[in-house]
């Protein structure tokens, strides 16, 4: 175990480089979460096209459902989410309303994140973290003086913003052109720290190094522009965007992983990805979809329409369930699962993107030590029948927040996870 103080910092650096630590047993992590809190991490994706509802919902309710097929990729981890129909903010309609996702009734107002941020993220490096996979054409974060938040686009910004400081990302960014790992560089000091540390540290550390190099694997070959070929498209290319729109799932896919790290490292405790929707044709299984992710969402009920508009939620859905793969076979500091102490929820502000809705908003929930597994459905028309801020309001207390009410919702949905 780790005595002198100096030794207890959560970086390795050498020759201008800064690595971020995995949280370690060996090494305490300033500012923990309350002991009382079951979960210490919030990740909330929202998807602004929403999700094909008659795809998405199951036929039946709680725990004996039949797996959608919009839901089919996460099959596998079954007793690790709950999909809840029927939720929503009883807010507005129409695409400008998307934002209240986060917002509550009101877009504008504090989002879900921020006030979690400003409970659990004063002692990270980053309070929290706003990312998009494409061009973000909503706002998904305000702050609490109903300031909206700016979003990270690409990977690379993303990944030096974890593992760089402003003196050295062009630097970083040489390496991972070159093909050289960060990890080379601080070498000898990683080894002195693994001499030092609990036996499990090691193993900890020696799997966050593996991480780190199939990322920087991952970074080089998008950088270079060869991870796969450009589909082609008559879509053209806004000139400040450097990455391709029609790219945008392979995009989505480096974030998650460089989201895994973020949590790995404790770099931050609340992140948020707003996945875009506009114009780009998605090639998927080397077959070019007939219409652009923006018209194939207003399909006004062509079925071959709402058949495309399917395979391109299920490539979100294969994208979120290698995020909860990942969360499963990474620790924390205490030795759990970081998927039993992250709440990831995906979500959506539009329940109805043909129609421009805004209620009935599909809502998946997993990990955060709940008891998962079931189909909740709510029947908005019931007496009584609870919001998506009810849903927020037990997310909070289960991340150990001392709260009762938010938004238009005051009360909460803790006995659906009993």
């Amino acid at each position: 175990m780790l005595e002198n103080k100096s030794d207890r910092r959560r970086f390795l650096k050498a020759t201008g480089v800064t690595l971020a630590l995995p949280m370690l047993e060996s090494i305490p992590a300033l500012g923990a979460a309350s002991g009382g809190a079951k979960a210490k991490r919030l990740v909330c994706v929202g998807g602004y096209l929403g999700f094909h509802q008659e795809a998405i919902y199951p036929k039946e309710t709680g725990r004996g459902y039949t797996m959608s097929q919009t839901l089919q990729p996460l099959a596998g981890h079954r007793d690790d989410f709950t999909i809840f129909s029927g939720l929503d903010h009883r807010a507005k309609h129409g695409h400008g309303e998307w934002a209240n996702y986060l917002c509550g009734q009101k877009v504008g107002k504090v989002s879900l994140d921020q006030i979690v941020a400003r409970a659990l993220g004063q002692s990270t490096r980053f309070e929290s973290i706003q990312l998009t996979a494409g061009q973000a054409s909503r706002h998904m974060s305000y702050n609490h003086d109903g300031v909206a938040l700016p979003m990270i686009q690409r990977p690379s910004v993303f990944y030096n913003k974890l593992f760089a400081s402003a003196a050295d990302r062009a630097h970083t960014e040489y390496l991972l052109k070159s093909g050289r790992s960060s990890l080379d560089l601080v070498r000898d000091e990683a080894k002195r720290l693994q001499g030092r540390v609990s036996a499990r540290d090691r193993d900890k550390l020696n799997e966050y190094f593996g991480s780190v190099r199939e990322v920087e694997k991952r970074m080089t070959r998008q950088l270079n522009g060869i991870d796969l070929p450009l589909p082609r498209t008559d879509y053209k290319l806004p000139g400040y965007d450097p990455i391709a729109p029609n790219l945008m799932i392979e995009a989505e896919q480096l974030m998650y992983d460089l989201m895994v790290l973020a949590l790995e490292t404790d770099s931050t405790r609340v992140m948020t990805m707003f996945l875009a929707g506009l114009g780009q044709v998605f090639t998927i299984d080397g077959e070019t979809l007939q219409a652009g992710y923006h018209a194939l969402s207003h399909h006004g009920n062509d079925e071959e329409k709402i058949q495309d508009l399917v395979r391109v939620e299920v490539e979100h859905m294969k994208c979120l369930e290698n995020f909860i793969s990942q969360l499963k076979s990474k620790t924390d500091a205490e030795g759990r699962p970081l998927l039993d102490s992250t709440i990831v929820m995906m979500g959506t502000g539009m329940g109805n993107a043909s129609a421009h809705t805004n209620n009935d908003l599909p809502t998946v929930v997993a990990g955060g030590g709940f008891r998962h597994g079931s189909h909740v459905a709510v029947d908005p028309k019931s007496d009584g029948a609870p919001l998506l801020g009810d849903l927020y309001i037990t997310l909070m207390q289960q991340l150990g927040m001392e709260v009762d009410r938010f938004s238009n919702a005051k009360r909460n949905l803790n006995h659906l996870f009993a």
